[in-house]
């Protein structure tokens, strides 16, 4: 029984539930839009939006707590650096939710995830 039990689980274990948010995270910020479930979206969103308010302090506590909930440190670098100070207008609402239509396979509703603000990509040089 789910009594007193809030929270999207998405049908995963706790573990695999904060890997898939970490790597969906990671793959935000370095690409600033990414297309997945509608309700992996949803619980993206509530997973981000408090790292760009947490990047917008930009002291060395909000690092840390950026960095024990993101793996990859070039994400949290490109976090405090160049996705927080365009943000630093706006109080909250970094990223919009557009709805994509259902997955062939399995008609899930789909969703593209962005950025409310375009923040330019940069392109390495490899």
């Amino acid at each position: 029984m789910r009594h007193g039990k809030s929270g999207k689980t998405m049908g995963m274990h706790t573990s695999l539930r904060v890997a898939v948010l970490r790597n969906m995270a990671v793959s935000l910020i370095e690409h600033g839009r990414i297309s997945t479930t509608l309700l992996r979206a949803k619980v993206l969103r509530g997973f981000v939006e408090p790292l760009i308010t947490a990047g917008k302090k930009n002291d060395l506590s909000s690092r840390r707590y950026v960095l024990r909930r993101l793996p990859n440190k070039s994400a949290v670098k490109r976090l405090f650096s160049e996705v927080s100070p365009a943000f630093a207008e706006r109080k909250g609402g970094y990223t919009r939710i557009m709805r994509t239509g259902r997955r062939k396979g399995d008609n899930a509703d789909m969703a593209m995830i962005e950025f409310v603000d375009k923040i330019k990509v940069q392109e390495e040089a490899k």
